[in-house]
């Protein structure tokens, strides 16, 4: 069986992502930290089994999850939690968007906005 057939699991809970707006590998994609061509190549989890960035997450339709230790936003500096809380939630956003969008995976990406 080849690879897509068997859907990507998880490397921190080994259950299966099962839709893309759960993926912690397309936000990451989507906010341009992961190049296409390499997409392949990286491990795969859910949003909320990589809590260091999905704490960052600020929208009503995304139950807050907290990231307790040393990476948890509320120990962190005031203007760089926001900084991160907008970059994040608008690519969180856009991934949302994705399964309505009718978009081909290069065309994904958030275009970077002069303050990025």
């Amino acid at each position: 069986m080849a690879k897509c057939d068997e859907g990507y699991a998880c490397d921190v809970c080994g259950r299966d992502v099962e839709a893309i707006t759960e993926s912690d590998l397309y936000l990451r994609y989507v906010l341009g930290e992961v190049p296409l061509d390499l997409l392949h190549l990286h491990p795969e989890r859910h949003l909320r089994c990589n809590p260091a960035v999905a704490q960052y997450i600020t929208d009503e339709r995304f139950d807050p999850v907290v990231c307790p230790g040393p990476f948890d936003k509320r120990a962190m500096d005031a203007g760089f939690v926001r900084a991160e809380e907008a970059r994040i939630t608008r690519g969180w956003r856009r991934l949302a968007a994705v399964p309505t969008l009718r978009l081909t995976i290069p065309e994904y990406p958030l275009a970077v906005t002069p303050d990025e």
